[in-house]
C-alpha cells in the first residue's frame, strides 16, 4: 500500500539497514522479494501519479538501490512501456551482488541499456532515480556526479526510489550533490533526512510503502526521532467544557516590544488569544500601548518604562513570552531580568536568547528556547551553516547546554526534550518572513498557559503554527504575512478544514 500518511517513528540509515535484515532473517522473507515488493510500489506509484506515463528512463546504480530500479524496468516493460535503463558503466551490472544481482539477472534483453554519455538522450515521459541508497557514505564521486546533474538539468519530472540520490539519510543535506525529485518513494520505515534540512526541497511530495512489513519488526527499536502528526495535537490539546471560563485557559504575559519593533508583540499576543488564552498581557514601551489596543482590543497592554516596577504583575501570569521585539538595550535587559525571576513557564526567542548569550544565561528547566538557525549558531559559538549541516546534533547541543525544550526552527524544525526529538513535516516557503517567529512564539504560550507540558507545548505548537501557514499559503506563498496566519490558528486548533479567511 501507498501512502501519504508517513509514519510517527523515524530511523537512521544503519536502523534501516537492520530493520532490513530483521526482515528477511526474523520474518523469512527473502530480499529479492522485498526488491520486487518495492518496485512493484513504485510503479503503482507512477500509475497513479503520472497515469499519462508510458515511457521511463531509469538510472541505477549498483546497489540494492538500483536493483529497485533493475525490476521497475522489468515491470515496465512487461507492460509495453518504452524504458531506457541508465548506469554509469559496464561494472555496475559486473558488482551487483545478492539481491541486485538477482534483479540484473531477470532483466529481459528487450530493455535498452545505456551507458551514461554527458551528451546522451533522455527519451521519456519520467526519470526514475535509482542510482544510491541509503548507504552512501561521504559525497557522491564521478560519474554519478554528473548523472545527478543531468537529472536536475532535465525538464522531465523525477521520481526518487527510497530517497533522492546523493541526500544524507539522517541530516537531510546533499553529500556534495543530490537529486531534486518531484516525488520520493521510501520503503518499510520513515528517515528523517527527508523532512528536515534540505531534504524536503530534494524530496518533493513524499510516499511511503511498506512493502508489506508488520510493524511487530519495529518492537525494540528506539526511533532516531518522531514526526508530530495530526491526531498527536489534537489529543493534547485541551478540552473545553460548557462551564469553562477564562480563568481555566490561563494568562500568556508577553514581554518585548521594543522602540520600532511593536509590531512583533502584537502578532504575539493575537496568535495567543487564536491558540485558546483565556488572557493575554502585553508588558512592552509606552509607545505602542494604542497601536495593541487598536489592533488587539481583548489584550490588555502596560507601558513600561521601569521594569522592575512590573515584577508583581508578572507573578500573576501563567507562562511568559520574552523576546518578540525585545532589543538588546538597557531596557531590554530589564525585561529579561523581570523573567529570570519566574519561576514559572517561559519562552524565550529572538532578542531574549541573543541576550542571554551575552550575559552567559541557562534557560534552565522551566523554559523553552526557539532560535532559528543564526540564533542557534550564536548560541552554541559556531556558524549557521555548521547549525544546518547537523541540525540533529545542533538542537541536541542546545539542550545540552542551555537546559529546557529547544525548537530549532526552519524546514523541518525540530524539537528536543530530555534528549527526545520531534519532527515537523507541515509549512511552506512562503512562511520565510519577518513576523513568524512571534506568531509560533504566541502559540506556544497559550498553551504553556493552558497547562500544555512544555516538551508537548513545543511540538504541538509548531504543528499548529506550520498547518496555519499551509492554510493561509493555499492563495500562494508568495507575498504570505505573518498576520495571514491568525485567523488559520483557530482552524488548526479546532481540528477542521474550513479556511474562516483573513
Amino acid at each position: 500500500m501507498i501512502s501519504r500518511d508517513l509514519p510517527r517513528t523515524l530511523f537512521s540509515a544503519a536502523q534501516c539497514r537492520a530493520l532490513d535484515r530483521r526482515a528477511i532473517e526474523a520474518l523469512g522473507i527473502a530480499g529479492y522479494a522485498l526488491m520486487q515488493r518495492a518496485a512493484q510500489a513504485s510503479l503503482a506509484l507512477i500509475r497513479q501519479r503520472w497515469p499519462q506515463v508510458r515511457s521511463l528512463s531509469i538510472w541505477v546504480g549498483g546497489g540494492n538501490n538500483g536493483g529497485d530500479g533493475v525490476v521497475l524496468a522489468r515491470l515496465a516493460d512487461e507492460l509495453g512501456w518504452s524504458v531506457q535503463l541508465v548506469f554509469a558503466d559496464p561494472s555496475v551490472r559486473e558488482r551487483a551482488r545478492h539481491e541486485a544481482a538477482s534483479a540484473w539477472g531477470d532483466l529481459p534483453s528487450s530493455i535498452q541499456t545505456q551507458i551514461y554519455a554527458g551528451d546522451m538522450t533522455i527519451d521519456a515521459d519520467l526519470i526514475v532515480d535509482a542510482l544510491l541508497g541509503i548507504g552512501l557514505k561521504g559525497e557522491v564521486r564521478e560519474p554519478t556526479a554528473s548523472m545527478i546533474a543531468a537529472i536536475n538539468a532535465s525538464d522531465l519530472p523525477v521520481l526518487a526510489l527510497d530517497q533522492p540520490s546523493g541526500l544524507d539519510t539522517d541530516l537531510g543535506v546533499p553529500l556534495g550533490c543530490s537529486v531534486r525529485a518531484d516525488a520520493t518513494l521510501t520503503f518499510i520505515a520513515n528517515k528523517l533526512g527527508w523532512l528536515t534540512a534540505e531534504g524536503s526541497a530534494h524530496s518533493g511530495e513524499r510516499y511511503w510503502a511498506s512493502l508489506g512489513i508488520p510493524q511487530s519488526l519495529f518492537k525494540g527499536v528506539e526511533p532516531l526521532a518522531n514526526l508530530t502528526q495530526q491526531q498527536c495535537v489534537t489529543s493534547l490539546l485541551p478540552p473545553r467544557t460548557p462551564s469553562a471560563h477564562k480563568g481555566d485557559f490561563g494568562v500568556v504575559m508577553i514581554l518585548g516590544g521594543n522602540l520600532g519593533m511593536g509590531g512583533a508583540v502584537i502578532l504575539a499576543a493575537e496568535a495567543a488569544l487564536r491558540t485558546g488564552a483565556g488572557r493575554v498581557i502585553l508588558l512592552t514601551r509606552p509607545e505602542h500601548v494604542s497601536a495593541s489596543l487598536a489592533r488587539v482590543p481583548e489584550v490588555m497592554v502596560h507601558g513600561i518604562d521601569n521594569p522592575p516596577e512590573f515584577a508583581a504583575l508578572v507573578e500573576q501570569s501563567s507562562a511568559l513570552v520574552v523576546g518578540p521585539g525585545l532589543g538588546q538595550d538597557s531596557w531590554a535587559r530589564g525585561m529579561l531580568a523581570l523573567a529570570e525571576g519566574f519561576d514559572g513557564p517561559r519562552l524565550f526567542d529572538a532578542d531574549a536568547l541573543n541576550l542571554m548569550v551575552k550575559a552567559d544565561l541557562r534557560a534552565g528547566g522551566q523554559a523553552i528556547c526557539t532560535p532559528h538557525p543564526g540564533e542557534a549558531a550564536r548560541m552554541l559559538g559556531i556558524s549557521a551553516h555548521d547549525v544546518q549541516q547537523d541540525r540533529l546534533s545542533a538542537v541536541r547541543n542546545l539542550e545540552r547546554k542551555y537546559g529546557g525544550v529547544q525548537v530549532l526552527k526552519g524546514p523541518g524544525t525540530l524539537t528536543c526534550s530530555q534528549g527526545q526529538i520531534e519532527v515537523c513535516d507541515r509549512g511552506n516557503a512562503g512562511m520565510a518572513t519577518a513576523g513568524m517567529g512571534d506568531i509560533l512564539s504566541g502559540i506556544i504560550g497559550a498553551l504553556m498557559a493552558q497547562g500544555v507540558t512544555l516538551a508537548d507545548a513545543a511540538r504541538c505548537g509548531v504543528w499548529i503554527h506550520a498547518r496555519a501557514g499551509d492554510l493561509a499559503a493555499a492563495r500562494g506563498e508568495r507575498g504570505l504575512l505573518a498576520s495571514d496566519l491568525l485567523a488559520q490558528i483557530r482552524v488548526a486548533v479546532n481540528d477542521n478544514e474550513i479556511d474562516i479567511g483573513v
